[in-house]
């Protein structure tokens, strides 16, 4: 049986990687359609689907660590979006060991821990290969603009909606910035090149 299990996966996998990239990219769509699917109809307790998705995101930035200190270059990553993902991991870090201390503190405090890495090895490490020049979105003007909006909502009744309405909105710029990442993989592109009107 394992055989012959094993000579379906080859036969499947060799007839993906034969297909045209634009093949590709519809059938990773919809094997991600269908694994959304499939996670809603089986999760029932979806504190299991935040801390899977906790867990994946600290893969990715040690994923992206075993990138840096295998490739020794940084070229192409922002150094502020890290900084920004620090800081909003350190306020969820926080919130959460007053208000829970549970499994999702060890995730956020993993998670922090890796992206404070990052940042060590792009600021010190490989400054030589950090590109300053294209990284110049001026970070105080989004932490400093939502933190006084912060301070004018507090109390204010929709918040629920509002958090629905961020997490749509950041599902879709995932999926947008997934897309272009499939897009050029499949491609034969191993730098991520994103179109003027995206970014």
């Amino acid at each position: 049986m394992k055989p012959l299990k094993n000579s379906l996966l080859r036969a499947v996998a060799t007839w993906v990687r034969r297909q045209p990239p634009k093949m590709k990219a519809f059938l990773a769509l919809v094997l991600g359609i269908a694994a959304i699917v499939f996670l809603q109809m089986v999760v029932h307790d979806h504190d299991n689907l935040f801390v899977a998705a906790e867990a994946v995101h600290a893969v990715g930035i040690s994923v992206l660590i075993y990138k840096l200190t295998k490739e020794k270059t940084c070229a192409g990553l922002s150094l502020k979006s890290q900084e920004l993902t620090a800081l909003f991991l350190a306020v969820r870090l926080y919130c959460s060991v007053v208000m829970e201390y549970d499994i999702h503190t060890f995730l956020d405090s993993a998670t922090l821990a890796t992206t404070l890495w990052v940042i060590y090895t792009i600021r010190f490490r490989l400054k030589s290969s950090y590109m300053q020049d294209k990284d110049n979105f001026p970070i105080y003007f989004l932490v400093l603009d939502t933190s006084g909006r912060l301070l004018t909502a507090l109390g204010y009744g929709l918040w629920p909606s509002m958090v629905l309405l961020s997490e749509i909105v950041q599902t879709f710029i995932l999926a947008d910035f997934c897309y272009y990442y499939i897009k050029s993989v499949l491609g034969g592109q191993l730098v991520l090149r994103l179109p003027s009107g995206v970014v």
